[in-house]
């Protein structure tokens, strides 16, 4: 039997295993029809099933998705079902195997290539034409696997198309090298040369897709790292590396002076760091902001793009993962006339999205709110920012002190990096004015000790700070595939929840995997926090110079929950999972 699915087989099959029942097959099979109809035959058979949404016979009576169709069409065909994971796809490989005419004649798509096996994705498992052909040519046996069709109309476009993009970015980058030999040192010739790379329509092709790729996969950051003759791409996807594709050096040459040039960066300038700032569109129109940096390298200039969402500052304090105590907590300390609030963290654990949070709700028509940063993170039209310039001397002290004089009801530092900085907050905090500033310590009551060894006397810290928050970002389970995992191991749970002898859940979730998480389990970030609101007798232990055990223990009497009793919450609330607390809490002992 070598023929292409077609209705009347697949609602035979559901019939046949009791997957729909009999008295409403006649229906759904007329709907189906129409359906294929009006795409003019274009569409699988399969997803014109999908489309008449039928609720599975069999319980728990799921509605027959896609997904779950592809998934009974694997089993039916007795063949391994497949999720395509672009991310372990080497597209340029797979890409020599066949044609792209020839992948979408037959609906099928190479996948894995090894030297004895090419694993070939369909939809159509009984048409089998193609399969003699293809082992002949490829010299491999032939492994056929079941994958949603889709996925295959949609990667075969994708990755043909790039794979032919790159090959000619690569033959037309490296003529231009050749041509260049010896003379790569001289200025003019490289300019020349390098702003023909940069508009070359195959680069264009490769730099537009990377980052709708990146939109796609939910990436926060985008590497493009040089090495002695290839280029490694990476995503930085909820928190973790993922290696994307490596791309011949010649060709990322040419995307980073692409990008560069997009940035209004110097292609030229090779020897220094650079940053710069891109505003471009997801596929479906959604505004971007990108922010590039530039660092010399070895290997030449590595690039790392920053991906910003706009909806991220429009989010309420609870979606950001804030317990309720916690958000009507903050929500009354940013309510203050005057002051100064710290965020602290490492690098990447959300401050500023805190901070640019918290800033746009404060941001009335009747509210001055003004900004100092380094670099800009997100232009944002109802602040007032101002970006650190240390070349002109234009630091973050110089820029709270010309702030001052622009009447302003709230401040934003975007970070407090030495005591210059630490007295012009202050300054503008004895002045009337809020402040809003992030440092970089491992905890809240750390923040104080920092203060003080920046030299910034007590007396001055008991009159402005009022309000010190700690906080991380954890990875969240994924909701469409997470399970109870049973009972969680009494270390483990000591490790986290001990010290407020909180009590142990009966069950906790653990992550599987599925296609929307692309199979890790986990999907997505929420913070942790803990929020320190400075009262007398914490001010009365500032004042003793005491040690930062004793201001920990006052800071917990006077209502604050430690990083990892917050992250021991969304344990028990199904969020997250122990694993994860204690791994982006380490540094805390």
């Amino acid at each position: 039997m070598t023929k292409n699915l077609d209705l009347q087989q697949i609602f035979s099959w559901l019939l046949a295993d009791g997957m729909v029942e009999k008295p409403g097959v006649k229906a759904f099979y007329t709907q189906a029809q129409g359906i294929l109809r009006n795409t003019a035959g274009s569409m699988h058979p399969l997803c014109a099933v999908a489309h008449c949404k039928i609720l599975s016979s069999k319980p728990p009576h799921k509605q027959l998705t896609l997904d779950v169709l592809t998934e009974w069409l694997a089993q039916r065909a007795r063949l391994p079902l497949y999720r395509i994971d672009p991310l372990k796809i080497d597209f340029t490989r797979v890409a020599d195997v066949m044609s792209a005419s020839y992948a979408a004649r037959f609906n099928i798509l190479p996948v894995e290539i090894t030297a004895d096996t090419l694993t070939v994705a369909t939809a159509d498992p009984f048409a089998l034409e193609w399969e003699q052909e293809i082992a002949r040519i490829s010299r491999r046996s032939i492994r056929r696997v079941i994958a949603n069709p889709l996925d295959i109309a949609q990667y075969t476009a994708q990755f043909f198309a790039l794979a032919k993009s790159i090959k000619n970015a690569s033959k037309s980058t490296g003529q231009d090298l050749a041509l260049r030999n010896n003379f790569e040192q001289l200025v003019e010739m490289g300019k020349t040369n390098r702003q023909v790379d940069a508009n070359d329509q195959h680069v264009i092709n490769i730099v537009d897709w990377l980052w709708q790729y990146a939109f796609e996969q939910r990436a926060s950051d985008i590497h493009l790292e040089p090495k002695r003759d290839i280029g490694n791409i990476r995503f930085r996807i909820d928190g973790v590396l993922h290696q994307v594709y490596q791309v011949p050096a010649v060709v990322m040459i040419a995307m980073t002076a692409r990008i560069k040039l997009l940035g209004r960066m110097d292609v030229i300038e090779k020897r220094r760091p650079q940053d710069g700032r891109i505003k471009t569109r997801t596929a479906g129109g959604q505004e971007i902001e990108l922010r590039l940096s530039t660092l010399p390298t070895a290997f030449g200039e590595k690039l790392v793009m920053r991906i910003f969402d706009p909806d991220v500052v429009v989010k309420t304090l609870p979606e950001l993962g804030f317990p309720a105590d916690d958000a009507a907590r903050w929500d009354a300390l940013t309510q203050r006339p005057h002051g100064i609030i710290l965020v602290t963290g490492p690098t990447g654990s959300g401050k500023t999205t805190t901070l640019y949070t918290t800033l746009k709700a404060l941001a009335t028509s009747e509210v001055n709110v003004c900004t100092v940063e380094d670099p800009i993170e997100m232009v944002e039209a109802s602040f007032n920012q101002m970006q650190v310039q240390p070349g002109i001397e234009l630091s973050f002290a110089d820029g709270v002190r010309a702030l001052m004089r622009q009447d302003p009801d709230i401040i934003m530092v975007g970070e407090i990096r030495d005591l210059a900085t630490a007295e012009m907050a202050i300054q503008a905090a004895l002045t009337g004015h809020l402040v809003l500033s992030t440092l970089h310590t491992n905890d809240a009551p750390s923040a104080v000790m920092r203060l003080l060894e920046l030299g910034v006397p007590y007396y001055l810290l008991e009159a402005t700070v009022i309000g010190i928050m700690a906080q991380r970002l954890v990875r969240t389970l994924c909701p469409d595939c997470k399970e109870p995992g049973g009972e969680l191991a009494d270390d483990l749970w000591q490790g986290i929840g001990g010290i407020w002898n909180l009590p142990k859940p009966d069950h906790v979730y653990r992550p599987v995997g599925c296609p929307e998480c692309r199979q890790t389990g986990f999907r997505g970030r929420t913070g942790i926090y803990e929020l320190l609101t400075v009262t007398e007798p914490f001010n009365a232990l500032v004042k003793e110079a005491t040690d930062i055990t004793a201001l920990r223990k006052q800071a917990m009497a006077d209502g604050m929950k430690p990083l990892r009793i917050a992250g021991a919450w969304k344990v028990m609330e199904g969020v997250t999972t122990a694993e994860e607390v204690l791994k982006v809490t380490a540094a805390l002992g």
